[in-house]
Order: structure tokens, then sequence, then C-alpha cells
């Protein structure tokens, strides 16, 4: 039984920061990272790192090591980087911005929510930070753009599509799950989910108006009436051009051509080129082969 954990930090240029920090994600063996994927226009990496869980005779999950691993990554974090001293073209809310845990192969929601939870409360009893659960970590399911709606995520900071330092209130304006609901504005908030498999897909558009970019993306989403299952964002990746980031929540059923066509005919409207999106990760039977493969070789 496998758990993906994918681990989101808010730096990539900071070269000693992120040396620290994956030295931090390769102290046990049998946590494995498969990918990661850096942005230095967003300032943010990505994690994607896998390993087992083991349950007990009557089927409940007691043990991971990726449990150790994420607190080891966190500590890290938390150690190299000072959020008010961050600055990107992606939202944030904290040093260690969110970590999302799927369950791969023979492993269940279930199991992915147990490890969720039990890191949750270590991070915010351990470094103090408040930490915000969703999805199946939850007992409502809430989904964390709720969360992140309500935490001012979306609002930009800083010239007009730059997020800068710490730029939400101190006091939080609801309790955090775990953690205390006064903020460290060099750590800030930490989200922490479980959830069936979400795909990542980012689509270039040769855009420099925020509005229409804004605008696109909105009809792109379920939200603004678009593709149902599809969550889409409109940030700025460089001085001409702009990406559509899309997270589809249901991949089998609408899935990256669709989206890509969507964009396309958005932005046609506009008089505006679009390039081929590209994903963030590999797929989950990507995901699997590599760890079963890098597992494999050290073993050898």
């Amino acid at each position: 039984m496998l758990i993906c954990c994918m681990l989101f930090i808010s730096e990539a240029r900071n070269c000693a920061a992120l040396d620290l920090i994956e030295r931090a994600a390769r102290i046990d063996p049998e946590s494995v990272i498969v990918n990661k994927f850096e942005d230095r226009v967003y300032n943010r990496i990505r994690f994607t790192i896998v390993s087992y869980v083991v349950a007990d005779s009557t089927g409940s999950p007691i043990y991971s090591p990726l449990h150790q691993t994420v607190l080891a990554i966190v500590e890290a974090a938390y150690g190299a980087i000072n959020l008010e001293l961050h600055s990107g073209a992606h939202p944030r809310l904290g040093v260690v911005d969110d970590i999302a845990f799927h369950p791969l192969a023979e492993a269940s929601l279930d199991e992915a929510a147990w490890l969720a939870k039990a890191v949750a409360a270590d991070i915010g009893s351990r470094f103090q930070v408040p930490v915000f659960l969703y999805a199946a970590a939850h007992p409502t399911g809430r989904a964390p753009d709720t969360i992140r709606r309500e935490l001012g995520y979306y609002r930009p900071n800083f010239m007009g599509s730059q997020w800068a330092g710490w730029n939400i209130p101190e006091i939080l304006p609801e309790n955090p799950d775990h953690g205390p609901s006064h903020v460290s504005r060099t750590r800030g908030v930490t989200l922490i989910g479980a959830r069936s498999w979400v795909t990542l897909y980012n689509i270039p558009i040769m855009c420099t108006d925020v509005s229409t970019a804004r605008r696109i993306a909105r009809m792109v989403s379920a939200r603004g009436g678009g593709l149902p299952t599809v969550q889409s964002l409109a940030l700025f990746h460089g001085d001409d051009s702009a990406e559509i980031a899309c997270m589809l929540l249901e991949p089998n059923r609408i899935g990256p051509d669709r989206v890509q066509a969507q964009v396309e005919m958005l932005a046609a409207q506009e008089g505006l080129d679009v390039e081929k999106g590209y994903f963030t990760d590999l797929s989950p039977e990507m995901i699997v082969q590599k760890y079963m493969n890098l597992i494999s070789s050290r073993r050898d």
C-alpha cells in the first residue's frame, strides 16, 4: 500500500535553502523522491514523495515512513525560508504552503487521510503553525479553495499580479484545525489534505492584460460556469505571457485535451495565441513504476 505526498514549498530561487530541504527529504531511504517541479517565476517548488503504509491486524494504518520524512522537510523549510522575504507570481499562504496525500496502488483514501491528520497535528504542535485540513482529512470534506478564499489567498498584494511577504491579518478569521490562531509572519499558514488523484495542467497564453487572463481562467472553471470538475487560475509567467493553471479534479471525466481546447477557443475570441499545455507531475501509474524502480535499484 503506497501513499504519495505532494509537498509545495514557497521557494525556488534560493539554492542553499533548496539543498537543505532536499537533503532532509532523503534522510529516510524508505521515502523516495520520485519527482520535483521548480518554477523560479512562481518561486515555488513541489516535491513528490512516495512510501508505504503499514496496517495492523484489523486493517487500521499504524505507520508510514512518510510521516517523519515530511516533518523533516517541514523543519528544514522553516529553518531556511522567511516568508516575509518571499515574493513570486504564485499565491501562497505559508512557507510550507500545501501538503497533499494521495493513495496509490492498494492504499485507500482513509489511509491517506490518517496520515494527513497525523502530520497536521505534529506540525501544528511542534512548529506552532496554524494548519487547516481539507478534503478527506477534514470531517466535512471542505475544499482547499474554500479555505484559501476565506484567508485571501487569491488576492495579489504587489504590482497587481505578485505575492510578497505576509499579506493577511496575523489573527486568523477562523480557528485552524491544529496549531495557534496567531500567525507567524515568517512561516505563515499550512494546508494539509487527503484526496483522490488530481491532475495539474498549465496552459501558456500570450497575454499581458491581467483582466483578460483572469476572464479566460474564470470561464474555463466550473465555478465560472465552464468545465465541470475543473479549477483554474490565471498567473503571470514572464513579461509577455500568462498561464491558465488548471486542476482537474476528475481527470478521467474532464481531461487535459478538453481543457486545452476550451482555453484555445476562449483565447481566440480575445485574439490571443495559446501554446500547448504541460503537466507538472507524472501520472499515478508512472509514479508507482518509478518508485518501484528506484527501490529496486537501491536494494541491488
